[in-house]
């Protein structure tokens, strides 16, 4: 069995993959941690979670620097389910320690020094390490996954719209004088489980923030290789995300032609469902899926492609899951389905 531990599993999607880790026939949970401040600290995980009592009945153990070593050498990975503030430093001292990490935070997800600086605010001390992490979006980089012990797990957003438009990108289909724009809804546990009033039910409504600004901007367009507008939402719903995107194709390009772009891109790719309707937020909600369907609008070159994913699944927990799958040599949807 592999052994692994999870820092931050109080949270929510440090929960779901505590989950996801309690059922899987090849993996094992070594530990559950939090912060060392955390309130959470020496709470039973299933008193926090009371959907998992009697099913994981482990004590959240408060982590510390110096513990790290320690940790590492007790398991074969550890899960980051941490604020990027928290996982840049712990990220380098699981590398020094010779362990295999998976950071569901931002810390490593972007190459640019500048652009980090601007979009979350600190400099980075470790580019080294930046060189060597490996962006887990699981379905477009299994082979670099395969043979790093540093993999980033894309944000929600990122993925949600990623899986839309790498294919169309790789096809060479997207017309580069017209920015793809995306807009995208998430549920408010996209928001963290700490207690905001701007995230409460009673005060949230269908509305824009991080307008032109938002973080998963710079990592969208990195990844992808081409720029984008891209505005999030928070909608009055517990989890998912629905990413509606409108982009300009080249000229004279065909509906069979989109068609094959996506058939090429996920074939035998158990986790992306191409979809012969318009994908919906409660046909992927606790589901390690994305789901896609497009139109072309042949008069004018525009497509619409929608893409469907739960945020706390494949927008983290299932996919760091995917990576570490492909990163111990087992079937990336291992457990998963």
């Amino acid at each position: 069995m592999i052994r692994v531990s999870i820092v931050g599993a109080s949270g929510y999607a440090g929960a779901e993959l505590a989950n996801l880790i309690h059922k899987h026939p090849e993996f094992e949970i070594a530990g559950l941690y939090v912060s060392e401040n955390s309130a959470d600290a020496y709470k039973a995980f299933s008193a926090i979670h009371g959907k998992y009592a009697y099913q994981i009945d482990r004590t959240l153990i408060p982590i510390s620097e110096n513990q790290i070593s320690k940790i590492v050498a007790e398991c074969d990975a550890i899960f980051l389910c941490t604020p990027h503030e928290a996982s840049v430093e712990m990220v380098a001292r699981i590398s020094q320690a010779g362990g295999i990490v998976f950071d569901l935070s931002g810390a490593y997800r972007l190459s640019d020094l500048a652009v980090i600086k601007d979009y979350y605010g600190f400099s980075h001390k470790f580019p080294d390490l930046l060189n060597e992490a490996v962006y887990g979006l699981a379905e477009w980089n299994e082979n670099e996954i395969r043979k790093s012990n540093l993999i980033s797990v894309p944000g929600c957003y990122p993925t949600a719209s990623l899986s839309a438009l790498k294919p169309l990108k790789e096809a060479r289909l997207i017309d580069n004088s017209v920015m793809p724009i995306i807009n995208a809804t998430s549920g408010v546990s996209g928001a963290g489980r700490s207690a905001n009033l701007k995230t409460t039910f009673c005060n949230v409504s269908l509305n824009p923030y991080g307008v032109l600004s938002h973080r998963h901007l710079p990592e969208i367009s990195e990844h992808l290789n081409n720029p984008v507008i891209f505005t999030p939402h928070l909608g009055n719903f517990k989890r998912g995300i629905l990413a509606t995107i409108t982009l300009k194709l080249m000229d004279g390009t065909r509906p069979t032609q989109v068609t094959k772009a996506f058939k090429d891109a996920y074939e035998g790719q158990k986790l992306v469902r191409l979809r012969q309707a318009w994908p919906s937020i409660q046909d992927v909600e606790s589901t390690p899926f994305v789901d896609l369907h497009w139109e072309l609008d042949e008069k004018t070159g525009y497509l619409i492609v929608v893409s469907a994913i739960d945020n706390l699944l494949k927008g983290a927990s299932s996919q760091a899951l995917q990576c570490a799958n492909i990163r111990f040599g087992f079937e990336s949807s291992r457990g998963l389905i």
